[in-house]
């Protein structure tokens, strides 16, 4: 498999997030919606308006996201949709919560936890796609940026059950009850991301890659009691290759000199996050493989 290209700047600004995505050199048509973490009510670090907002308005787009499985603020649309508009995303765009009228299962191929994957209905309403992430540490995956906004992310609420228990239970209740082996869990999120690209695929609905590495915390946007930063901005990076994409960020956290950096990769370390990387592309999903091409 040929080198994957990855675009980065270092700058952080609404231009240079425009111009990440230009660099591409695909245009996205119709329907278009950028899935983003619309974050936990009390948490800090989800991607804000006034960044992303020009971009998305640009592009003409809807904000994607789904219910949680985890209790929180956001396991069900009304409360979802009223935490979307606390955090701005409602001020630049229409926000569609994807599990909102229901869900459907999609083919998880040559998986080894996963039958399939459980995504919301709405996601067939859109000709393509922007996987949006930030890129910030992850309590239970070590870290996420667009493989996790891809499986966790697009997965419905039974969905993100169904990933988290490795396929054993689609009951948010039940689910974190179950034991499990955490490198089993990072494998079924590369399955369900895959299983995600793919059913874009067979639908002829492209998807661009793109993570934000700014506010840089050991946790997810997804923790209503977040902590601050560990360390200082990395910049935007942009890709059609997902696996190359998360491993520009990881080799980018492992490069840092910064004394927090030891702390963030702990935490992926801890938590086995880096082995989505390699079984992402064992699994036919993309390329560690990639040229970074600064803007």
């Amino acid at each position: 498999m040929a080198k994957a290209k990855v675009y980065y700047s270092k700058v952080i600004s609404p231009e240079s997030l425009i111009a990440a995505y230009e660099a591409l050199g695909v245009e996205l048509t119709g329907k278009i919606g950028v899935k983003v973490s619309t974050g936990e009510r009390g948490s800090k670090g989800y991607l804000k308006a006034d960044l992303i907002g020009p971009f998305v308005q640009k592009l003409k787009a809807t904000i994607i996201e789904c219910n949680t499985a985890y209790p929180g603020a956001r396991t069900e649309a009304t409360e979802h949709l009223a935490v979307a508009k606390e955090h701005g995303f409602t001020d630049f765009a229409e926000v569609d919560i994807m599990d909102a009228e229901g869900e459907k299962e999609i083919p998880v191929k040559n998986g080894k936890h996963l039958k399939y994957d459980i995504i919301g209905t709405h996601l067939d309403n859109y000709d393509a796609i922007v996987n949006l992430a930030h890129g910030k540490g992850h309590a239970m995956g070590g870290f996420g940026a667009v493989l996790k906004n891809q499986s966790i992310g697009i997965a419905s609420r039974h969905g993100k059950a169904y990933i988290h228990s490795c396929g054993k239970t689609k009951s948010p209740r039940l689910c974190w009850t179950l034991p499990y082996k955490q490198e089993h869990f990072i494998e079924s999120m590369a399955e369900a991301a895959k299983a995600v690209a793919d059913y874009l695929s067979d639908n002829g609905k492209p998807i661009v890659y793109m993570t934000v590495m700014n506010a840089l915390s050991v946790d997810c946007d997804c923790d209503a009691n977040q902590g601050e930063p560990v360390m200082g901005d990395l910049g935007i990076i942009a890709s059609l290759d997902p696996v190359a994409n998360d491993q520009a960020f990881i080799d980018m956290i492992w490069a840092s000199k910064e004394p927090g950096a030891g702390q963030l990769r702990e935490r992926i370390d801890r938590q086995v996050g880096r082995h989505i990387l390699p079984y992402a592309e064992e699994i036919g999903l993309g390329t560690r493989d990639y040229e970074l091409i600064e803007l």
